[in-house]
C-alpha cells in the first residue's frame, strides 16, 4: 500500500460493518490509527480482528450525544486530536407515507441527521487544523422514490450540512466533503426484510434498477473515502462524488 495515510488517526462512525468497515479497513492498510464506533459490541469486536494495526472500537449511538462526548473524551485519551472523521453511521427505514410513523421519523433524523451534525459539531475541539470530514449521503438526496420520503430528505441534510461546515471551517482549513453512494452491497438489506432471500431479492431488484445493472461494493465507496482522506483531494471543498452506478445522470 502507498500508505497515504501513515500516522494519522481516522474515525469512522458505523465502522463495523458495511461500508465503514470497508473504509475503516482500508485506511488501516494506509497507515492510519483507526477508531471505529458502532451500537452493537460484538460486531465491534469482529470488526477489530478484520481491520488489525491496533484499530480501537468505541460503543454508541450517534443519536446519543453522551455517546458522542464519550467517543472524543477516548479519542483525547488515546491520540490527543484526529485527522480524518468519517461521518458514516445511519439507518435505513422505509415505509409508505401514510403509515410511515413519528417512531420511525425519529430514528431517522435522530441518527442520519442530528447525529451527523453533533458527530461533527463536538469532533471541532479534537480535529487538527487540516483535518478531512467525510459525510455519506445517498443518490435519493436529489431524487424522489417511494418509501423514501424522511431518509431521503435526511440525508439530502447531510448533503446541505458539507456545505455550511466548509463555509465555517474554511479558517481552520478543515475540508468537508460528501460521499453519495446508490444502492451498495451491505447488511442494510437485510434491516428492510424478513429474511435472507427477500434481501438478496432486494438488492438484485435495485442492481437492475441501476444502468450498470449491479450495486456497489463497500470496497469502491471506500476507495471515495480514501481519496478525500488523503492529501489527494487537497483542492476539494464542500463537493460531492456521486457512486451510484449511473442511476442520477443516467
Amino acid at each position: 500500500m502507498s500508505q497515504k495515510l501513515k500516522n494519522k488517526v481516522a474515525i469512522v462512525t458505523g465502522g463495523s460493518s458495511g461500508i465503514g468497515l470497508a473504509t475503516a479497513k482500508l485506511f488501516a492498510l494506509e497507515g492510519a490509527k483507526v477508531i471505529i464506533t458502532g451500537r452493537n459490541q460484538q460486531n465491534l469486536d469482529q470488526a477489530l480482528t478484520e481491520i488489525g494495526n491496533a484499530a480501537i472500537a468505541v460503543k454508541g449511538d450517534v443519536a446519543n450525544l453522551a455517546d458522542i462526548d464519550s467517543l472524543y473524551a477516548t479519542i483525547h485519551e488515546k491520540f490527543d486530536k484526529a485527522d480524518v472523521l468519517v461521518v458514516n453511521a445511519a439507518v435505513y427505514v422505509l415505509a409508505p407515507l401514510p403509515v410511515f410513523t413519528e417512531a420511525m421519523f425519529d430514528k431517522v433524523t435522530d441518527i442520519n441527521f442530528k447525529g451527523a451534525f453533533f458527530t461533527v459539531q463536538k469532533a471541532l475541539p479534537y480535529l487538527n487544523d487540516g483535518a478531512s470530514i467525510i459525510l455519506l449521503s445517498s443518490t435519493v438526496n436529489e431524487k424522489g422514490f417511494p418509501n423514501h420520503a424522511a431518509y431521503a430528505a435526511s440525508k439530502a441534510a447531510v448533503r446541505s450540512l458539507a456545505r455550511s461546515f466548509s463555509a465555517e471551517l474554511l479558517d481552520r482549513k478543515i475540508r468537508v466533503n460528501v460521499i453519495t453512494p446508490g444502492p451498495v452491497d451491505t447488511p442494510i438489506f437485510d434491516s428492510i426484510t424478513d429474511t435472507k432471500e427477500d434481501a438478496k431479492a432486494v438488492a438484485a431488484n435495485m442492481g437492475n434498477f441501476t444502468p450498470v445493472k449491479r450495486i456497489g461494493k463497500p470496497e469502491e465507496i471506500a476507495s471515495a473515502a480514501l481519496y478525500l482522506a488523503s492529501e489527494d483531494s487537497s483542492f476539494m471543498i464542500g463537493a460531492e462524488m456521486l457512486l451510484d452506478g449511473g442511476i442520477r445522470s443516467l
